[in-house]
């Protein structure tokens, strides 16, 4: 199945995790500090990653940062915080999901597998295409995973990225948010706010908002659709 580092200082919900994960075949290692996961994820090589943010030593978002300069290893965030402003920073540095404590060993389980499949179809999927799509100042080459915006290169996260490109590839249409969902998060369902989180951070990135959208246009109850400024 899957390698597991869990990042947990709480000894009753690290030993529960480690269980779960262990009976669903998992391999796990766990550790109760942010310095011993930096050192971990530095000499193994994980799956996945199980991130606490309240770590005795280092807050978990700064710990999260950190990895993000050692590792591309996913992060599923696991937190008691439930503030959209931590739950916005978490994934624009990086996280590839969150959960909200406390929450059920399934709800986990299915989170786990779908960011352990967006992963691996990421490493053995084909090779993306190389041509560069071009939507008015936009210009995004799927190959080297680079975006440009009126000549200017565009600072992405990675499902920023995804996100962008995906809806670049079918300029004027109209995309679901369930369509959204299982192309670039490979989910069947989810929270409509992670969409948001993302769509939001995308537009202040190409210098727009909701209220005064130039690429990135949201029809309500219908879906999310991208074209060039008129």
């Amino acid at each position: 199945m899957a390698s597991v580092l869990v990042v947990e200082d709480d000894q009753f919900v690290r030993s529960a995790l480690i269980r779960h994960l262990t009976e669903a075949a998992h391999t796990v290692r766990s550790v109760g500090t942010a310095l011993e996961a930096l050192r971990e994820v530095a000499h193994v090589g994980f799956d996945v990653v199980i991130l606490d943010l309240g770590l005795p030593d280092l807050d978990g978002g700064e710990a999260l940062k950190m990895l993000r300069g050692i590792t591309d290893v996913p992060v599923i965030i696991a937190t008691a915080r439930d503030d959209e402003a931590d739950i916005v920073r978490l994934l624009n540095d990086g996280a590839d999901d969150y959960l909200i404590k406390p929450f059920s060993v399934e709800h986990l389980s299915a989170r786990m597998a779908a960011v352990l499949r967006r992963s691996r179809s990421a490493a053995a999927g084909a090779e993306p295409p190389s041509r560069v799509i071009r939507v008015g100042g936009l210009s995004i080459d799927p190959l080297r995973r680079q975006a440009e915006l009126d000549g200017v290169t565009l600072d992405l996260t990675r499902r920023e990225f995804d996100l962008l490109a995906f809806l670049a590839g079918r300029p004027g249409v109209v995309v679901p948010r369930r369509e959204l969902l299982a192309e670039v998060w490979q989910q069947s369902y989810g929270d409509d706010q992670t969409i948001d989180v993302h769509l939001s951070w995308l537009r202040r990135k190409l210098g727009e908002t909701a209220a005064k959208p130039r690429y990135l246009h949201t029809l309500r109850g219908v879906g999310v659709k991208l074209e060039p400024p008129r």
